[in-house]
């Protein structure tokens, strides 16, 4: 599974990358804020929103500490998705929330 750190997408988000970002967070947690132009799909709704996910970009998975993230990749790597993990989760991120 590939993976990144907090600070690697916070770097690349400044430098202006154009990256997908999912957060897959339950809602309450999302309300505390989440990163600007990530997509809120909570865990247990991936299966049947996956049609919400396009095959031919890169996502980031994004969650509280990097757990959830980490098994929304490999679901999404299954079914053939190019997927990176958010290591430590927001509970690691610095950056700003919107």
């Amino acid at each position: 599974m590939k993976e990144l750190t907090t600070d690697e997408l916070q770097e690349q988000l400044e430098n202006g990358a154009d990256l997908n970002m999912i957060d897959v967070r339950e809602d309450d947690e999302v309300a505390q804020g989440m990163i600007q132009g990530a997509v809120h799909i909570p865990l247990g709704e991936l299966p049947e929103r996956m049609d919400e996910i396009d095959k031919s970009k890169s996502y980031i998975m994004i969650c509280r500490s990097g757990g959830r993230s980490g098994r929304a990749c490999e679901f999404l790597e299954a079914q053939g998705y190019d997927v990176t993990n958010m290591i430590g989760g927001m509970l690691d991120w610095h950056g700003e929330v919107e």
